[in-house]
């Protein structure tokens, strides 16, 4: 049986038997038998890691220490409120915070803790239920997630490319629910982060989400 250690773009933990090509937490979240409880996260610490960083070999659910997420690809971590981790991802974390410094044009640089407070605020609601919101297609970046008819998709070049937990499906060539057009949609993805993407950070998207010319907005994970 796969753990519960799996994450969609709403920031939901489910059973899956696909790994994905990026890690994170939120703290430790199972208790014995490596079952999920009720809670969600333990902190306002949600940070996405590399799978694999300095050759260490980690238990994907320690006793008592923290619980290891899945993610398809970082556009997916983000969209459900994670940033990059500033140990494993340095120079991702750095880009990171120039963006959404530029974006909410500081004076210095965000400290970790206030971006995750302000990033936190935007995740759930009091009822801890996905927070989205509506915005025009046209004002958003590459490398977003929308949900234009009940369905997570990735935007890039103003289509939605179908999320799934093994890639992402390329709209067809007729019309359809994942070809977004020139209104508004719910986005998924947090504001700030939206802003910071906006700003110039290129979130690493997985390689089904590549059928032509590489996007300018975001980066093909394993393309270099």
């Amino acid at each position: 049986m796969p753990l519960q250690n799996r994450v969609t773009p709403t920031g939901e933990i489910v059973a899956d038997d696909s790994r994905g090509l990026m890690m994170g937490n939120r703290g430790c979240l199972h208790g014995q038998g490596r079952s999920l409880g009720v809670t969600r996260w333990r902190s306002k610490l949600w940070i996405c890691c590399l799978l694999e960083f300095k050759g260490v070999q980690r238990d994907p659910m320690p006793p008592g220490r923290w619980t290891a997420l899945f993610f398809l690809d970082e556009a997916t971590a983000l969209s459900a409120g994670h940033r990059p981790c500033a140990y494993c991802r340095r120079p991702d974390y750095l880009s990171f915070t120039q963006a959404w410094r530029t974006a909410r044009h500081l004076p210095r640089s965000p400290m970790a803790a206030e971006m995750d407070a302000a990033l936190h605020a935007e995740r759930t609601d009091r009822s801890r239920r996905k927070r989205t919101y509506r915005a025009p297609v046209a004002e958003l970046p590459d490398g977003v997630m929308v949900r234009p008819d009940g369905e997570p998709g990735l935007l890039i070049g103003g289509q939605v490319y179908a999320w799934s937990f093994r890639g992402y499906r390329a709209p067809p060539a007729s019309p359809s629910h994942f070809t977004a057009g020139p209104g508004e949609v719910e986005v998924l993805t947090p504001p700030s982060i939206v802003a910071a993407i906006t700003a110039g950070y290129q979130p690493l998207v997985h390689p089904s989400a590549l059928t032509g010319d590489r996007p300018p907005g975001v980066r093909i994970q394993g393309s270099g």
